[in-house]
């Protein structure tokens, strides 16, 4: 019996059930037994340890796992709000700059419609879509900006840009020689606009047309009076006005 099941005979007689029935079928039983214990191989003796180990791992892994999932979550909810905020301030600020584009057009050219439209269907996303520009300048059919002039794209742009320039003024602006396809009559006319921007805007322009220079506070230039020397020339308008 200890050689068996390591147990001995006082031992075994306090797992004694006089219920059990045959000797022969309990010898039945334990060979049974024996033969499922046979079949489950070689016993690990250090699978508890290992389990341990494994579970623990398997732990920590899975708290890493969670805490990713929930900061995706996070992350996805705040994009969606920042989009719904985007949506939101596109529709509204292209309503307003709608509005604005149509006013600075009409003062710049004299007359006419300026408009903006979304290239969108049902399945185009509204951030995604494109904006189509139509100018009808005085004396001319509504149509798209493409087939305009140089000089008319010109101007639908200097419009287009003086419209957001309204809505939203920034401090300062650089413009380089954005005029120099306009006939002079719409120099006259985008110089003196310009002019009236410099309320909240300070413009620095690079031109060469006379029209924006006779609405200039100063005005400086470069010229070369020897060779390879360059001289900077400032002219101070408002001062030379106050002389006069």
């Amino acid at each position: 019996m200890w050689t068996e099941y390591e147990v001995t005979l006082d031992t075994a007689e306090t797992y004694r059930e006089d219920d059990l029935g045959e000797a022969a079928e309990m010898r039945r039983q334990v060979n049974a037994y024996k033969s499922d214990i046979k079949a489950l191989g070689p016993v690990n003796v250090n699978a508890i340890d290992e389990y341990k180990e494994v579970s623990e791992r398997y732990e920590l892994m899975k708290t890493q796992h969670d805490d990713i999932v929930k900061a995706e979550e996070l992350l996805q909810n705040i994009i969606n709000e920042l989009d719904e905020g985007m949506r939101a301030q596109f529709e509204e600020n292209f309503a307003k700059i709608q509005v604005e584009f149509d006013k600075v057009f009409k003062e710049l050219f004299g007359g006419g419609i300026g408009k903006l439209e979304l290239e969108m269907d049902e399945e185009t996303d509204l951030l995604d879509a494109g904006i189509r520009i139509i100018a009808q300048p005085p004396g001319k059919k509504l149509q798209n900006m493409m087939q305009l002039s140089g000089g008319e794209k010109a101007l639908t742009a200097i419009s287009l840009l003086f419209a957001i320039q309204n809505l939203k003024p920034s401090p300062f602006c650089l413009l380089d020689e954005i005029e120099a396809a306009l006939d002079e009559s719409n120099v006259e006319r985008f110089a003196k606009y310009l002019h009236k921007m410099t309320k909240n805007t300070q413009f620095i322009v690079i031109t060469h047309r006379r029209g924006t220079m006779d609405q200039a506070n100063q005005l400086y230039g470069i010229t070369m009076q020897e060779k390879g020397v360059s001289t900077l020339v400032a002219v101070n308008l408002i001062e030379a006005e106050l002389d006069d």
